[in-house]
């Protein structure tokens, strides 16, 4: 009668897929975290089914009772089509272990199958150009509020933006006129320069109340 192998009691990161990302030309590593969470030390081994292909490091070992063990998997360089990719595989084997332990190999190769305990992951393998694809695809995330995009969207609202800019602008081409005017006055003293100081103040006054009350009536429309 065959005995079924115990569930297994390490806790693993991740625990079914390792996933590697291109480019394949270098070495790629993934990681594994094997947590204990008994009060008994567990020793374990790590296996794949293409064990040319990688090199793991620490492919054996004991995990501490609450304790863990990080596992480098290093994807060694390779064609990126490869056909064989698809059937990579690994598994972590497990087993509480004795209370002294002098030769590792002979314990692994001594031990009860109805004391292993086991998981299995397969491989998942990422093309540098697929990534590339994806993020791209993605439109960056807008900074301006749903509300506002609506709004500035608006045909009466962009007529109406329009207007104030071009009247800005217009307001703008006759601050120049008067500042100029306002310089050739100031290089030719006369009797009534005084005076043109006086006007020359009062338009600029006005010009400034005349472009505040646009500007806030155009942030008015965009916070709507």
């Amino acid at each position: 009668m065959s005995r079924h192998r115990q569930p297994q009691v390490l806790e693993i990161e991740p625990p079914s897929e390792l996933h590697f990302k291109g480019p394949f030309s270098e070495v790629v590593t993934s990681h594994l975290k094997l947590t204990n969470p008994s009060s008994q030390r567990v020793c374990f081994k790590v296996k794949t089914t293409a064990p040319r292909r990688y090199c793991v490091r620490p492919n054996s070992g004991f995990v501490e009772p609450s304790g863990h063990v990080n596992v480098s998997v290093m994807l060694q360089p390779m064609d990126s089509d490869s056909q064989d990719k698809g059937k990579h595989k690994f598994m972590v084997q497990s087993m509480f272990a004795p209370e002294k332990v002098d030769d590792v190999e002979k314990l692994w190769q001594d031990a009860d199958q109805a004391d292993l305990m086991d998981s299995k992951l397969r491989c998942v393998f990422e093309e540098e150009n697929e990534n590339k694809n994806q993020s791209s695809s993605e439109s960056p995330p807008s900074i301006v509020p749903a509300s506002v995009q609506q709004s500035l969207q608006a045909p009466d609202l962009q007529a109406e933006l329009k207007s104030i800019m071009e009247e800005c602008k217009r307001l703008q081409s006759e601050n120049a006129k008067l500042k100029q005017l306002y310089d050739e006055a100031k290089s030719k003293p006369s009797p009534a320069s005084s005076e043109n100081n006086k006007i020359q103040k009062n338009q600029q006054f006005t010009l400034f109340i005349i472009l505040a009350f646009i500007m806030g009536v155009l942030l008015g429309y965009i916070l709507l």
